[in-house]
């Protein structure tokens, strides 16, 4: 069952699909979850799919369309803004516990790709979130930074940043806004040298299999400046009590980040690695997904 459901943070309205229980009754109390989409991705795609199989083993999870984008609220469209990411999921909490029929005590949290990256960065501090989980997750801070793990050098990043502060001289000053695309927009653009990441991200988004009208697959370039400034991974040592489970496909050109966020946790972790997977096949390829989703269950179990 899913309900459409609305919730706001600060001024902007946050659209979202509540996934129920098969066997849901208002008077029961469910263990609930926040689900955290890709860059770029909305509710009905590969995080709708993963709040409909989590619902169905007894998880009341509600997935959203992040401020700026999708059928969510909020100017300029098409913002990728970190901070506000993660504030998105605190709101979604704030709105599961509004429900009679939500355990406010047992709450986690679980992200895809970006959404990984946010749903831990979360965590770190959103203390109603007793466990965290993330499928080939990719911190978007970290990501920017870099490609894959290797750290671009300090005079491209100030390159980049200058870039930025250019245009947002220019849009201040009346021109239009200029926009990056999350993965390849034509084939033309893919060769044998493009990453799996990207290339399967063109197949994920770009075609019948995961496309959808409200996912543009892009970005407001202006965002660039506040994923630099964020990072997601940075207070996991410290903050990070909660039990976390990292899943990330054997194949994945991205698992150099689930591995990071392992290394880094002092507390109970386990990263679960998925034979065969690659970055987007963990979205909706079922094999692969049935995996992640058993791991993800026996995970929750602990709230």
């Amino acid at each position: 069952m899913v309900k459409t459901v609305s919730f706001r943070n600060k001024a902007v309205e946050i659209s979202g699909h509540l996934h129920l229980p098969d066997s849901f009754r208002e008077d029961e109390k469910y263990p609930a979850l926040v689900g955290v989409h890709p860059a770029g991705g909305v509710k009905e795609q590969t995080i709708g799919a993963y709040a409909k199989r989590l619902a169905a083993h007894g998880f009341v999870t509600v997935v959203y369309d992040s401020s700026y984008q999708g059928e969510s609220g909020g100017e300029p469209r098409l913002l990728e803004d970190p901070t506000i990411r993660v504030e998105d999921a605190r709101c979604a909490a704030d709105f599961l516990t509004t429900l009679p029929f939500v355990d406010s005590e047992r709450m986690g949290v679980f992200g895809i790709c970006a959404g990984g990256g946010y749903a831990i960065s979360a965590a770190q501090t959103e203390r109603r979130f007793k466990a965290v989980a993330t499928v080939s997750a990719a911190p978007m801070g970290e990501g920017s930074r870099g490609f894959l793990g290797h750290t671009s050098p300090v005079a491209e990043q100030i390159g980049t940043l200058e870039m930025v502060a250019n245009q947002r001289t220019a849009e201040a000053r009346g021109e239009a806004p200029l926009y990056a695309p999350f993965v390849p927009e034509t084939l033309e653009e893919i060769d044998e040298t493009t990453p799996d990441l990207l290339r399967e991200g063109y197949d994920y988004y770009r075609t019948p299999r995961g496309q959808h009208p409200n996912s543009k697959g892009r970005f407001l370039l202006t965002s660039m400046d506040k994923m630099f400034a964020f990072s997601a991974f940075d207070q996991i040592p410290e903050l990070l009590t909660q039990p976390m489970l990292l899943i990330a496909g054997s194949k994945a050109d991205t698992k150099v980040f689930s591995d990071q966020a392992y290394e880094l946790s002092k507390g109970p972790k386990e990263l679960f690695v998925v034979e065969g997977a690659t970055h987007i096949a963990l979205y909706d390829v079922p094999e692969y997904m049935d995996q992640a989703i058993t791991k993800m269950v026996e995970f929750f179990a602990v709230l």
